[in-house]
């Protein structure tokens, strides 16, 4: 292989090219970008970042002097694949060939229908989003929150300790039940009250209001919320688009296996944009945290070094954190299939809790809030059973 290309210039497409480097491939390397900036962490920009506490530098990925050899091509979109001839096309209208392909193209934040061109009104994906939200928190007001899952609940804890007037709406009964349950869903989401922060469950958006400038959130039940900011929330949705009509399977994303190897040779994709098999599940998932698009790169680099001749290894569990109001929360696993959740140490009112998920008396996933130690001795023995 004389040729890859990584579509992709954040955390795993950086991941995917470092782990190429490092694997012992010595041939052309070329990064795709859509994004003029450089790869930067993603995770400060919904708490550090927002809050003014942490400059731009500080969020470079790439450490000083670090050289990969490689040419980037930034601020330009891939449209296309021509899997049979090699070649990416880009928005540009420049083509690049290679003889291996990483498809790490990330997500993009899901928008609120009718809020386009709506002053006010923004999601936060990328550092672009950060600054622009970034300068209207400092102005104070009151903030709504779209959506109560980790990146909407990271944004509400920000803005509650810049002094805003906070309310967070979610349309389902329990914040954090897809990923935590909903037992331990409420738990976590009950530190917005906890802090002065409303919350708003059960009911569902219908618009915003507003001219030129939003004014108000309006739910489904009549009611209106006075909103100078508001802050959508609602998931993102995987960057696979360009894909269409490549040959490539898109199924909630780019369709793998366990080692990220496609249906077409010589592609492999990770990241958020990447929907691996879980051989511990029997599904494919799609994770979309940071330890993913830098763990899973290593194994998709190799098999596509390997042309797919490498027995696929058995990924770890998924691993997330998320700073709120103080409190240190991780999670490991998969809550989904869970049949028991019990407090292992802590208590739930105190938000000091470490709470194991088992299914059929084995474990399948470990909560900590505020409980670092022990939530990392659980998260290994979590791998190891795994594994």
């Amino acid at each position: 292989m004389r040729s890859v290309a990584v579509v992709g210039a954040s955390l795993a497409g950086l991941s995917a090219a470092r782990s190429l480097r490092k694997q012992g491939y010595d041939g052309r390397l070329v990064v795709i970008g859509d994004e003029l900036h450089r790869p930067y962490d993603r995770p400060p920009l919904s708490k550090e970042f927002l809050a003014g506490t942490l400059g731009e530098a500080e969020l470079a990925l790439e450490a000083d002097g670090e050289d990969l050899g490689a040419q980037w091509l930034l601020g330009v979109r891939a449209t296309g694949l021509d899997h049979a001839t090699r070649t990416l096309r880009l928005a540009d209208g420049r083509e690049v060939r290679a003889d291996g392909v990483v498809i790490a193209t990330g997500a993009v934040a899901r928008a609120l229908p009718g809020s386009e061109g709506l002053a006010g009104v923004h999601t936060l994906r990328t550092l672009d989003d950060a600054r622009a939200l970034r300068d209207e928190l400092a102005r104070g007001g009151r903030l709504v929150v779209i959506g109560g899952g980790f990146i909407g609940a990271e944004v509400a804890s920000t803005a509650y300790t810049l002094g805003l007037d906070v309310t967070v709406v979610e349309a389902a009964p329990t914040p954090l039940a897809g990923p935590l349950g909903e037992t331990m869903g409420a738990v976590v989401s009950a530190l917005h009250t906890d802090h002065g922060v409303r919350l708003e469950c059960g009911v569902g958006v219908k618009g915003l209001s507003g001219e030129a400038r939003v004014d108000s959130v309006l739910l489904e039940d009549g009611r209106g919320i006075p909103a100078d900011i508001v802050v959508v929330g609602v998931g993102a949705r995987p960057c696979v688009d360009w894909l269409e009509g490549s040959g490539i399977v898109l199924d909630n994303g780019v369709k793998c296996g366990a080692d990220g190897r496609t249906n077409l040779a010589g592609v492999v994709a990770v990241g958020d944009c990447a929907n691996w098999y879980d051989p511990r599940a029997g599904f494919h998932r799609r994770v979309e945290h940071w330890t993913g698009a830098r763990e899973r790169a290593d194994a998709a680099v190799a098999t596509l070094l390997a042309g797919g001749a490498v027995e696929p290894g058995v990924p770890r569990p998924p691993y997330f954190w998320s700073d709120q109001y103080g409190v240190k929360i991780q999670f490991a696993g998969h809550a989904a299939g869970a049949d028991s959740v019990t407090i292992e140490a802590g208590a739930a009112d105190d938000r000091d809790v470490l709470a194991v998920y088992r299914r059929a008396g084995n474990p399948v996933a470990v909560l900590g809030m505020n409980q670092p130690r022990l939530f990392t001795r659980w998260r290994k023995q979590l791998a190891a059973t795994a594994s």
